[in-house]
């Protein structure tokens, strides 16, 4: 499968005849200037959380495409408000088959509040099953216990929050990532803002250390995966 990196945790992932796109944030990243929204591909939006970092563009993306909307149960009546009438709303621990691949709900550690003050309902993210390998976007979080059981699906990857402050840091995701089974993580959420910044170096190192490979594409590239 092809993965692109937006920036933030914004990931496209091309698998199974559908493209996927997870938390789209782009017009409001002054990382991803470069990136033309207009030509960002989806048949599927999936939003992890209501906060403005994680929905900002989803709207347009949704209009202009015509694509599905899968997010927990107030998001989507969110966006019903604002139009949006492709969706599949969902809540934690549910899963549904999209054709050609299923998506599952998961516990996520955060907040969820949307741009107008809206209840976000609770934060999560997703397994991904697909034909071609299972993968998992956590969203924003903190490190969990939790994590413990989605080893049983199998992931070939996960995506996961590194910048610290507002989600895991390094060291957390890095657990995180061995909870899951997994030896190979796409980094998201970090260096985006002050706040979050990170030495990206280091933080190879330090999943290099237990034997993990900490996947770091440039903002607009895509690899495969």
């Amino acid at each position: 499968m092809k993965l692109t990196y937006y920036g933030q945790s914004c990931i496209g992932v091309d698998v199974a005849g559908a493209h996927l796109l997870f938390d789209p944030f782009i017009s409001g990243n002054p990382l991803a200037k470069g990136i033309d929204m207009a030509k960002i591909p989806a048949t599927h939006v999936l939003i992890t959380h209501g906060h403005g970092d994680h929905v900002a563009d989803a709207e347009a993306i949704l209009k202009r495409t015509g694509a599905m909307l899968v997010s927990n149960f107030e998001i989507c009546e969110w966006f019903g408000a604002k139009g949006i009438k492709k969706m599949n709303p969902m809540n934690l621990g549910g899963q549904v088959d999209l054709g050609g691949f299923r998506v599952k709900s998961t516990m996520a550690q955060h907040s969820s509040t949307l741009p107008d003050g809206a209840s976000g309902g609770s934060p999560g993210g997703f397994v991904i099953f697909t034909p071609e390998g299972n993968f998992h976007h956590a969203g924003d979080t903190a490190l969990m216990l939790d994590m413990q059981l989605l080893k049983r699906h199998h992931l070939r990857y996960a995506c996961l929050p590194i910048g610290d402050n507002y989600t895991m840091g390094i060291d957390d995701a890095v657990e995180a990532a061995q909870y899951m089974g997994v030896d190979k993580v796409v980094g998201m959420h970090y260096n985006t803002f002050e706040a979050i910044t990170i030495d990206t170096e280091q933080a190879r190192a330090a999943f290099a250390k237990a034997g993990i490979a900490l996947l770091l594409p440039a903002i607009g590239t895509s690899i495969d995966i």
